[in-house]
């Protein structure tokens, strides 16, 4: 969220759904309707980038097999 105060002119427009709110919107805070569009594209880069980066960040480890003594009722 603090990448939202930032980088957009506010901070619902982080928010792919706030975006089309706002679109609709007619008051100061809204966009105009042919930005939808791009803001949304931007948004879903910058989740896609973010998940990326994330994996590389923070690799998740292959489980490791335990090496567990046979039970005793099979012996």
């Amino acid at each position: 969220m603090a990448g939202a105060y930032f980088f957009t002119s506010s901070t619902s427009f982080a928010n792919p759904a706030f975006t089309l709110a706002r679109a609709w919107s007619d008051t100061f805070a809204g966009i105009a309707p042919a930005s939808v569009p791009a803001f949304i594209a931007t948004q879903a880069v910058g989740a896609a980038l973010g998940a990326v980066l994330a994996v590389v960040l923070f690799p998740v480890a292959a489980p490791v097999p335990l090496d567990l003594p046979e039970p005793l009722h099979d012996r």
